[in-house]
């Protein structure tokens, strides 16, 4: 066996309109392929971290992100709109 770790996915949805960001998909194994799969169809920006998606793997589909994880959602947000904007995918 040794050390592979399952692959882990999360897909996160936030509008302008959103208290917070919510789950949309979540998965492990072939459903996280699948999800990053999808998420790369469209042309979505993939953003891995292993520590942060321990916490949000955690969390039910539907359920909004807990404040305690705010700041990090945060910084990958501002992170995947910069990359959005210098794709120009983004309107000023």
């Amino acid at each position: 066996m040794g050390n592979d770790k399952k692959k882990k996915a999360v897909a996160l949805k936030y509008t302008k309109e959103s208290v917070a960001p919510t789950v949309i998909a979540k998965g492990e194994g072939y459903i996280a392929e699948k999800i990053i799969e999808k998420g790369k169809e469209e042309n979505i920006n993939i953003y891995e971290d292993e520590n942060v998606i321990d916490d949000l793997i955690k969390l039910n589909i539907g359920q909004e992100i807990p404040p305690e994880l705010y700041e990090v959602v945060a910084e990958i947000i501002a992170f995947v709109y910069y990359l959005d904007k210098k794709k120009g995918d983004v309107d000023e």
